[in-house]
C-alpha cells in the first residue's frame, strides 16, 4: 500500500515538474504598441487587426516557444501625431506606426514622393521603391537604426486628386482661387495661378465652406472621412501621384533583444502587412470615389496634355530639396534619381523626370 502511495506521489511530482518545465519553457514578451492615429486609419487598422494577431499565430504554430503579451494604446492615448518615432525610440512604447509624412525633419530622404509630383497611382509601387531604396542606399536605411529604430514594413497613401467648388478642365481655372494645400503640396499648385492655404484634414471642409478656400489637394481615402464632396463636388482627378506615408517600427534596443525566430516573425508578417496594405488602400479609394459620385459629385479627368502643362509649370522643387539634403551630408541626388528610376521601371507614365537638371 505504502509503495502504491509512494509510486502515485512520484508519478503526481513528474507531472506538476513537466508541467511546470513546459510551461516554463514558453517566453513571454511584453509590448505596448501604440499610434496617434486612431484604427479608423487604416495603417493603424491593420496593426490592431492583422499584423498583432498574425504574430501570435505564428509564434504558436512555432511551437509556442514565445508569447507576446500585448498593451495597446491607439488614436494618441500614449503617443501623438508626430512625435511616434521619438516615444518609441524613447521607449515610452515598444512597436507602432511613424508616419514620416508628419516627421519630415527626421525622416527626410522618405519624404521623396512629396517633392515628386505627378507620379504613380501604384501605391503598391511606391512603397517597394522606397522599401528597395532604403536597402541600396545606407544612408536612406540608416535613418531608422539613427533614431532608434528598426524598419519592419512602409506604406503609401493612394494618389491624390483635387477637390473644389468649381469644374476644372485645365490649369486655367485655378487663376485666383485658393486650393487647401499644406506643407509640400502648396508646392505643387506654384505658377499656377493658385493660392496655397494651409490646414489640414479636420479643417478642410469648414474652410471650404466659410469660403476661406475653394478646394482641396488631397486622397481619396481622407476626402471621403472629410466629406469633401458635400462643399466640394467637383472632383478633378489629376493622379499627383501615390505618396509614401510611413512605416510599422520597433524600438531598436527591444527588438535586438528579441530571439532570432521572434525577430523573423516580425520581418516577415511586415513584408505580408506592406501588400495587405497596399491592395486594401487601393481597392477602399476605388470605392470610395464611386460612392462621391453616387453621392452627387461631378468625377472628371484631367486631360493628358493638361497634367502635362501642369507637371511642366511648377518649379522644380525636388532638385531645390535635393540640393539643401546635399549641403547636410545627405545623399539627396541620389535619392532623387533613384527614386525616379524606381517609377520609369514600375511603368508609371511621367510627365516630368524631376531628377533632370
Amino acid at each position: 500500500m505504502n509503495r502504491r502511495i509512494f509510486q502515485t506521489t512520484l508519478l503526481t511530482t513528474a507531472l506538476t515538474l513537466g508541467g511546470l518545465s513546459s510551461a516554463q519553457a514558453q517566453q513571454v514578451i511584453k509590448l505596448t504598441a501604440a499610434g496617434g492615429h486612431p484604427p479608423v486609419f487604416l495603417w493603424v487598422k491593420l496593426l490592431d487587426e492583422f499584423y498583432i494577431p498574425e504574430v501570435d499565430r505564428r509564434l504558436a504554430a512555432a511551437g509556442n516557444a514565445h508569447k507576446v503579451e500585448w498593451t495597446k494604446a491607439w488614436g494618441g492615448t500614449l503617443i501623438k501625431i508626430g512625435s511616434e518615432s521619438k516615444g518609441i525610440a524613447d521607449g515610452v512604447a515598444d512597436f507602432g506606426f511613424v508616419g514620416t509624412l508628419f516627421e519630415a525633419a527626421r525622416f527626410p530622404m522618405q519624404n521623396v514622393s512629396y517633392v515628386t509630383p505627378f507620379g504613380t497611382d501604384n501605391l503598391g509601387a511606391v512603397g517597394a521603391i522606397v522599401g528597395d531604396m532604403q536597402k541600396s542606399i545606407p544612408a536612406m536605411g540608416d535613418t531608422w537604426t539613427k533614431n532608434g529604430l528598426v524598419y519592419l514594413g512602409g506604406t503609401a497613401l493612394d494618389t491624390y486628386h483635387l477637390w473644389t467648388n468649381f469644374p476644372v478642365k485645365s490649369i486655367d481655372d485655378l487663376k485666383g482661387k485658393k486650393i487647401s494645400a499644406p506643407g509640400p503640396s502648396a508646392n505643387w499648385i506654384r505658377n499656377t495661378g493658385a493660392v496655397a492655404v494651409a490646414g489640414s484634414l479636420p479643417t478642410y471642409y469648414e474652410d471650404i465652406k466659410s469660403g476661406v478656400s475653394n478646394g482641396a489637394i488631397t486622397f481619396s481615402t481622407g476626402a471621403w472621412g472629410a466629406k469633401l464632396h458635400e462643399v466640394a463636388p467637383y472632383i478633378t482627378k489629376v493622379n499627383f501621384g501615390s505618396m509614401y506615408a510611413g512605416a510599422v517600427v520597433m524600438n531598436k534596443r527591444r527588438f535586438d533583444g528579441l530571439p532570432p525566430a521572434v525577430q523573423q516573425v516580425f520581418r516577415e508578417v511586415g513584408m505580408e502587412y506592406d501588400k495587405r496594405f497596399a491592395d486594401a488602400q487601393n481597392a477602399t479609394a476605388n470605392a470610395l470615389l464611386q460612392k462621391m459620385g453616387e453621392a452627387g459629385a461631378t468625377i472628371s479627368e484631367l486631360p493628358a496634355a493638361e497634367r502635362t502643362r501642369w507637371a511642366e509649370t511648377i518649379p522644380n522643387v525636388a532638385q531645390t530639396w535635393a540640393a539643401d539634403l546635399q549641403s547636410k551630408g545627405a545623399p539627396g541626388q541620389e535619392v532623387l534619381k533613384a527614386y525616379m528610376d524606381g517609377l520609369k521601371k514600375s511603368g508609371a507614365n511621367l510627365p516630368r523626370d524631376w531628377s533632370a537638371k
